[in-house]
Order: C-alpha cells, then sequence, then structure tokens
C-alpha cells in the first residue's frame, strides 16, 4: 500500500509507484493527503487510522511511505498497521534498490555506506536506538556504531582513488572525459549506447581495462543502471570515453546522495556533462527533476554542461519546443555552465549529430601544425598524433606537414615531440 502526503497539493503517487515496483512490491493501492505534516505520524491521525485500515481491507504486507518518516513517526504510524506489516518510507526504499541491484564492489561499498550513514544515530537524525545512560557508555556505543561507517569509508576511499588513477591514465593517452548525469529513467544508458563506437569495445585485460564495459543495458524502469558503466566514442576525431552514472532522484537527503562517491567523482572530473532529461514527462515532474539535476551539477560538475532534451520522438511539435523552453527557464540565471540544450531522441537516433556537434565543442581543444623531416623518426611522431587526438599529414619530397588537434595537454606534449625531433615548428 502506497501511502502520500504533500502540504501544498495532492500527492503525484507515479514515481514512488514506480520505486516501489523497481524494489519488487506490488503495488494494491494507495493513500493520498493533502495537508501540513502532522509531528506524530506524518499524516494526520485520522489518516493514519484510515491507512491501516485500507491496508487490513486489502491484506497488504507493506506501506510505502513517499517521504521521510522521523524515528518517532515511524514507530507511532507503525502501532497502529496491522502486526507484521513492514514499514518503509522513501529513502529506504531507495536504498533497497540498491542495495539488491549493487554489482561491482564499488556500487555494493557505496550502498552499504550510503545504508550506514542513514542508521547512524547522531548523522543525520534518521533511525538508531536511543542514548544510553551515561556519557562514557554512550561515548562508547556511538563509536562502536561508527566503526563500520568508518571501514566503509576507508574502502571506499580506497575504489575512488584507484578510478581517480585510471582517469588520469586515460587522460593522459589523449582520452576526453564525458559523463551522462540525469534523473532515474531519463535515457542516459540507451544514449550511451548511440554515443558509443559501432565496433565492440575491447574486453578488460591486464593492462587496466577494467573501466570498458562491453555493453551498456537499456531498460525502461527506474534505476536500471547501478554502476558506472563506460563505454569508447569517437567525436570528429577526438576519443572520448563517456561513463554513464547512476540515476538521481528526488527528496533524498545530502549524506545519502554523498554515499555514491564514485558517480559524483565521474561528473567532477568530466571535461563534460550530458545532463539528460526525460521530454516525455509533464512540464512540473520535468522541472522538479531537471531541478534535481542541476542540484548535483552545480555541486559537482566543474565542465561545461549540455542539457540532452531525450524522447522527443514522443512528442509533437508544440510539445518539443514546451520541453525546451522548461528546461532553458529552469537553467537559467542558475551557477552551472550551461550551454544550449540540445533535443534528441536516443531511441531513434533523432538529433544524435548535433549533440555531437556540442559536445565536440564544449571539449577542451587546441590545434597546432608541424613540419617535420620526413624520416623514420617522424613515422613514429605521426603514429603517436593519431592515436590522440586528430592529425592530418601532408607528404613533402624531405619533410612532412602535420595539422594536429586535440586535447589542450596533448597539444603541448605534441609540440615538446615535435621540437625533439628538430626543424619543428609550432603555431
Amino acid at each position: 500500500m502506497v501511502a502520500a502526503r504533500d502540504a501544498d497539493d495532492t500527492p503525484d503517487t507515479t514515481e514512488i509507484r514506480r520505486l516501489a515496483a523497481a524494489a519488487g512490491y506490488d503495488v494494491v493501492g494507495e493513500l493520498t493527503q493533502r495537508r501540513a505534516e502532522d509531528r506524530r505520524y506524518n499524516l494526520g491521525a485520522g489518516k493514519a487510522r484510515d491507512l491501516a485500515d485500507v491496508v487490513a481491507d486489502a491484506d497488504a504486507d507493506a506501506v510505502v511511505f513517499d517521504g521521510e518518516l522521523s524515528p518517532g513517526q515511524y514507530a507511532d504510524l507503525l502501532t497502529l498497521l496491522p502486526a507484521g506489516t513492514t514499514l518503509v518510507d522513501r529513502y529506504r526504499l531507495v536504498l533497497e534498490i540498491f542495495v539488491a541491484g549493487a554489482g561491482s564492489t564499488a556500487a555494493r561499498t557505496q550502498a552499504e555506506l550510503a545504508t550506514l550513514r542513514y542508521e547512524l544515530p547522531g548523522s543525520n537524525g534518521r533511525r538508531g536506538v536511543g542514548a544510553e545512560p551515561g556519557v562514557l557508555r554512550e561515548g562508547v556505543a556511538r563509536a562502536r556504531r561508527r566503526a563500520p561507517h568508518r571501514r566503509a569509508e576507508a574502502k571506499l576511499d580506497g575504489i575512488t582513488d584507484a578510478a581517480a588513477d585510471r582517469r588520469e591514465r586515460r587522460r593522459a593517452e589523449g582520452f576526453d572525459l564525458v559523463a551522462l548525469a540525469g534523473y532515474t529513467n531519463a535515457g542516459k544508458s540507451t544514449l550511451l549506447r548511440r554515443l558509443a563506437d559501432d565496433m565492440a569495445v575491447a574486453p578488460p585485460s591486464a593492462e587496466g581495462h577494467a573501466d570498458l564495459a562491453e555493453a551498456a543495458t537499456a531498460e525502461d524502469r527506474l534505476f536500471e543502471t547501478l554502476e558506472t558503466t563506460t563505454r569508447r566514442a569517437t567525436l570528429d576525431g577526438r576519443r572520448v570515453l563517456c561513463t554513464d552514472t547512476v540515476g538521481l532522484v528526488a527528496d533524498l537527503p545530502h549524506d545519502l546522495v554523498r554515499s555514491f562517491s564514485a558517480t559524483l567523482d565521474e561528473i567532477a572530473a568530466a571535461d563534460a556533462v550530458l545532463a539528460v532529461v526525460d521530454a516525455s514527462a509533464d512540464e512540473d515532474r520535468l522541472r522538479r527533476r531537471l531541478e534535481t539535476t542541476v542540484e548535483v551539477l552545480a555541486a559537482d560538475a566543474t565542465g561545461p554542461v549540455i542539457p540532452v532534451v531525450n524522447k522527443v520522438d514522443r512528442l509533437d511539435d508544440d510539445g518539443r519546443a514546451a520541453a525546451l523552453a522548461a528546461v532553458a527557464d529552469v537553467l537559467a540565471g542558475g551557477d552551472v555552465d550551461t550551454r544550449e540544450p540540445v533535443a534528441v531522441s536516443a531511441l531513434d537516433g533523432a538529433g544524435l549529430d548535433r549533440l555531437r556537434s556540442a559536445l565536440v565543442d564544449a571539449l577542451p581543444g587546441a590545434t597546432a601544425s608541424f613540419a617535420v623531416p620526413n624520416s623514420g623518426a617522424a613515422q613514429a611522431f605521426l603514429s603517436w598524433l593519431h592515436e590522440h587526438g586528430d592529425a592530418d599529414a601532408t607528404y613533402g619530397a624531405d619533410a612532412v606537414a602535420v595539422e594536429f588537434a586535440g586535447k589542450p595537454s596533448v597539444v603541448e606534449e605534441a609540440r615538446r615531440r615535435a621540437d625533439a625531433l628538430g626543424d619543428a615548428c609550432g603555431e
């Protein structure tokens, strides 16, 4: 049974129903209320008793509450429900989804840390046992409860440090880093598959290619992607690594969101971010989801952000224009370095060429011209250029003229190598 309360409007239960389904629940009914929060039950006292009645009538096993329940509200509401009923609020529900879906070590550790932060007394005041009498005993108990928390943090720090080292190696190899961010089920995984090179990605090897996935799944359900998945793409000669990140969801505690540092680190390290928005959502929902995305990007993104208005195949011309206008309005005057929104359909490929061009324009770039002797050393230099950027060579009798474009750091390294060849010149 789904329960929801909102102080201003009749609650929309579409998302909480989908979240419940993603967690494995079969929703048999709902109860909603428009009123200010009740300190004891969150719902009003009468509505809370109504909830107990409808749960009993439907023979429901669980109540999924769309919002945060304080420890007191949780306990008091649970006492009203039929014996044996499970009570889950929105935050615990999302944690259940992440814990069940976490496959990699990083994902499992993030889910563990998020759960510990949620339940640790004193960290955010949401769960946990009451204080023991005596300051000393409370201090000891708190230290014991924090020990698993510290272990999970240390483990995750090691994982994220390794990921950071891997990203630096990729940069040195001439790759641009692009992160796909956005609300859950916005179509990021499908877009990743569209952007990736057509040829299959090489499988992981001992040389450290474990960050590159063979494939990215794409299903129409919430939180299909619970791991960060990276694919190679070539955009106008630029070698790019595109990483699909865990979908965002609204109304989660800050500490819980920060637990998923692998996703946030990918966003922070990216040379550019694609902020994917589901254009087929109604305007209010679109705005709320984009606001959630912008809140995260404002705190973590360092590179330019390209809003990608996805699923426009579901809209007519007026609907597409309205979605683009809503996106532009939400982004106006924000703290994020955003570029012009691009309308696409990751499903049928519409607008992808424009998106690729916009992404190339957003990536940091530099150019240089070289004239190097036509020798074996020059051939090795040209091979390096082709591996690290976009090179166009013109062969003469004694020299090779080269036009090169790539990441600024790579272009600087190319200049150094050309100078080492002798008779080199750069612009």
